[in-house]
């Protein structure tokens, strides 16, 4: 089976992936308690010691409520030193298919303690993700298949046996999963609402990384009089095409790459040759695809494939503080043959365990709704024509992310339904109160200017450009940043002005 494309990946937040390179476990939740028959309806429980656990069940189709409903997972953290609450802070960690239940789970390490002091701390998995209603394609064994197949279908046979084993995916994500046409991003938005309702908050206050900057952006769309404190750090632009995302974003991918390279060259123990650069890692994936590395410990027959290091290596640039360093012993072992730092970055990446089972849906569910939020107008034929374009405009990781769309076009020729494309609004967005958005210079995998063009985009936002490197701003070792997002979220005061922070 041909591999999940590159580009569905790509728009993961970091976060999780930096708790398992940390050695920072996520702690496991509980199983959730039912939902309430009515609509909306919140029926708090105490789980896991220290957090309160809760289903709420929204419409599957907003539109036609007699189609039925999906059940929703939420969780909420209050700090023992709570005072002068001012209300619920929603966060959602990214994906499409990051469980916002394991974000919440580890609020204590990853919010300052004036945010964490003054709000009520609410995740949700949203629908079809984690533990609400969960899309379901792949087993652990068609998973390891999928990630190990190769990523880059540039000949005849190849791409033939790409569509085929697409096809295969779309058919498996159909009969697996019930009214799959509804685990949209803009339905998302709306299920948002419903919890802030019954969260009893007058207006939405919301923290979004990655991905999830797309669910406020959605949210401030369509309710713009109850946008409350909203920060979006690592910001999507939604005004443009499916095809300039995929572009701006592989295009930084290798910025960052690059960038890798010309730290590593600097140290002493760099495994890289003196006038290394990107094609060091283009003939690295190719050694790799003729003959795949494997991990000579524990007598392990799993062969690492240029799928896995490929994803590996993306992995590893989101963070230059863990990641790169991993990278470096990656490149350091594959030289040798040993793929074991190739594998631990792509599984910590994919949610894969040593056991060889996957941890949740992610993977599932952040193609579908991908797929679901930016439609292509492409034919699979023309996507494989702009294949060179990627390849001119991103020489490492352009040729695999050149054929993402195809798996979109094949679920909307599967479903019979045309999918409306929300994120091509250039209607600007006037929220009730002020945004304030993080963008990073040298983030991969949100791109800077995305955070500029949402800047631009959200009548009255503040931009706080952080200098630096990695995905995301918040968190990440700048005071400035940090001291700007919990001002403005314990106070309401965005900065007088754009700032700039290193």
């Amino acid at each position: 089976m041909v591999s999940p494309t590159l580009k569905n990946k790509l728009l993961l937040t970091i976060a999780l992936l930096t708790l398992l390179l940390s050695g920072c476990g996520t702690t496991k939740a509980e199983p959730f308690p039912t939902a309430s028959n009515d609509i909306s309806k919140l029926s708090w429980k105490t789980c896991n010691e220290k957090f309160q656990c809760a289903t709420l069940r929204v419409p599957i189709d907003y539109a036609d409520k007699d189609l039925g409903s999906f059940d929703i997972a939420v969780i909420r953290y209050r700090d023992p030193n709570q005072h002068d609450r001012i209300g619920s802070l929603v966060i959602n960690p990214g994906g499409p298919g990051v469980s916002g239940i394991d974000f919440v789970l580890d609020a204590e390490y990853t919010l300052n303690p004036e945010t964490l002091e003054r709000y009520d701390i609410v995740g949700f998995d949203p629908r079809g993700v984690g533990q609400s209603s969960a899309i379901h394609c792949l087993n652990n064994s068609e998973q390891d298949a999928a990630f190990a197949s190769d990523p880059r279908p540039d000949n005849d046979a190849e791409f033939a046996q790409a569509l085929t084993d697409t096809q295969e995916f779309i058919d498996k994500c159909i009969e697996n999963t019930d009214y799959i046409d509804y685990f949209s991003s803009s339905n998302v938005a709306h299920d948002m609402d419903l919890l802030r309702q019954n969260l009893g908050d007058a207006r939405l206050n919301y923290m979004g990384f990655s991905y999830g900057t797309y669910l406020g952006t959605l949210y401030a769309q369509q309710y713009p009089n109850k946008v409350g404190r909203f920060v979006l750090d690592g910001a999507i632009d939604p005004s443009i095409s499916v095809e300039q995302q995929t572009l701006i974003q592989v295009e930084a991918f290798d910025r960052a790459l690059s960038n890798f390279i010309n730290d590593c060259l600097r140290h002493k123990d760099c495994p890289l040759p003196k006038n290394a650069s990107g094609s060091f890692f283009t003939d690295l994936f190719n050694s790799v695809a003729a003959k795949p590395l494997t991990i000579p410990d524990g007598g392990s027959t799993r062969l690492i494939t240029e799928g896995l290091v490929v994803t590996g290596t993306a992995a590893a640039l989101y963070d230059d503080v863990s990641g790169w360093p991993l990278l470096q012993t990656a490149v350091a072992q594959a030289l040798e043959g040993d793929g074991t730092g190739f594998a631990q970055l792509a599984d910590g990446y994919n949610r894969r365990t040593n056991d060889g089972t996957y941890l949740d849906n992610q993977n599932d569910a952040n193609i579908i709704i991908d797929c679901l939020d930016w439609p292509s107008s492409s034919t699979n034929q023309e996507i494989r024509a702009a294949a060179t374009k990627f390849a001119i405009t991103a020489p490492v990781f352009g040729p695999y992310v050149a054929y993402s769309e195809i798996t979109c076009n094949l679920l909307n020729q599967r479903t019979g339904k045309k999918v409306s494309q929300t994120n091509q609004n250039t209607a600007q967005i006037k929220p009730k109160n002020p945004i304030l958005i993080i963008g990073t210079t040298q983030d991969p995998a949100t791109p800077y200017a995305w955070a500029k063009a949402l800047n631009s985009y959200i009548v009255g936002s503040r931009l706080v450009t952080l200098k630096g490197e990695g995905h995301t701003g918040y968190g990440r070792g700048s005071a400035c940043t940090d001291d700007a997002v919990d001002t403005y979220l314990t106070t309401g005061q965005v900065p007088a002005q754009n700032i700039t922070c290193r």
